[in-house]
């Protein structure tokens, strides 16, 4: 039976991934690490908290004994990390905390890998990052595996960083890595700190729908489920030390997507056509706010056999559905602490 430590699981993408691997792998143990700030919620996860063969551990993983004494009593197989504090607009108000977290926090759990697996074979670290590192692309043209870093951002940079600290053990100890970078996720579970969820609570409560400058920033899109397919296919399957980009093959200007939403949730509201784009209100832009991020997954296509298995329309009724459905999650999560900043600040991805 492996142990597989999933950093970061009761979060947006981690819960995907931990209930995936939960039930597909039940001669697995899945550890489910998480600190449980605004954006981890075990809620997420009550659909598989009984399972016989999950674990969840509170902790921080920039808490070096915490984690060491995590490694040695329990001596993993292997560790898919998605712990990271992860929105722009909050690094840019608090990038120290970004520093901690996305750079320390990986270095931490890379030395208590390399300390725990004296003997590397069937052992894996499986880092989990951003095409965000990638920097800024024009009008064409699309982030490869072989893409300069050109960080913009202080949450892209700390990204960038835990990426090279992750290729860096691997080449100086023989730690056995493997990375990802992906584009924009959406679906269930995201907090509604993100364009898609952000736009449609304020829709359902008929408040302005925020979008950055003129709203023709390019993102890649790409199914959260999708993207937990696509981490299991390459945590079996990928080769030690390589990068695989997963993307959506699936782009769309923000003000676009605002637009679809506005229709998708009319329709679902029994509004009129056009009442909640009423609500779209241009607002400043964010300062670095990269133009354009496009994926080519042809790697992980060609290599792996993976590809999304969703249209975007298709996956945005799901997303929307399920939000539609779960106004009491988004209540909770969106109440307390986070009420303030949610008021006061204009947050997208």
């Amino acid at each position: 039976m492996k142990k597989i430590l999933i950093t970061g699981g009761a979060g947006f993408i981690g819960c995907h991934v931990v209930r995936l691997f939960v039930s597909k792998y039940p001669e697995y143990t899945i550890f489910n690490l998480d600190a449980l700030t605004y954006a981890g919620n075990l809620e997420n996860l009550r659909d598989v908290d009984e399972a016989p063969n999950y674990r969840f551990v509170k902790g921080d993983i920039t808490d070096e004994t915490f984690i060491y004494d995590l490694f040695e009593e329990h001596q993993f197989d292997a560790v898919i990390h998605l712990a990271a504090e992860s929105h722009v607009d909050r690094s840019i108000m608090d990038p120290l905390a970004f520093v901690r977290t996305n750079v320390m926090g990986t270095a931490v759990l890379l030395n208590a890998a390399r300390r725990s697996w004296e003997r590397p074979e069937g052992k894996l670290f499986y880092h989990v990052s951003t095409d965000e590192v990638y920097g800024s692309l024009g009008s064409e043209g699309f982030f490869t595996e072989e893409t300069s870093y050109d960080p913009r951002s202080p949450y892209s940079a700390s990204k960038a960083s835990s990426d090279h600290l992750v290729s860096a053990y691997h080449h100086t100890y023989n730690l056995p890595v493997v990375i990802s970078n992906c584009s924009n996720n959406y679906g269930s579970y995201q907090f509604p700190e993100k364009l898609l969820p952000l736009m449609i609570n304020n829709i359902v409560h008929s408040k302005p729908l925020p979008v950055y400058g003129k709203g023709d920033n390019v993102r890649d899109w790409l199914w959260v489920e999708d993207h937990a397919r696509a981490i299991d296919v390459i945590f079996h399957n990928g080769r030690l030390g390589e990068t695989y980009n997963i993307g959506g093959f699936n782009e769309w200007k923000n003000i676009d997507i605002v637009y679809l939403l506005c229709s998708i949730m009319d329709r679902k509201l029994g509004r009129a056509e056009g009442e909640s784009a009423r609500l779209i209100t241009f607002v400043k832009d964010r300062a670095g706010h990269d133009k354009r991020y496009a994926i080519d997954a042809t790697k992980l296509n060609q290599e792996l056999g993976w590809q999304p298995s969703l249209q975007f329309q298709e996956g945005l009724e799901k997303t929307v559905d399920w939000y539609l459905s779960n106004t009491t999650w988004v209540e909770n999560v969106t109440s307390g602490a986070y009420t303030h900043f949610y008021e006061q600040q204009y947050v997208q991805r």
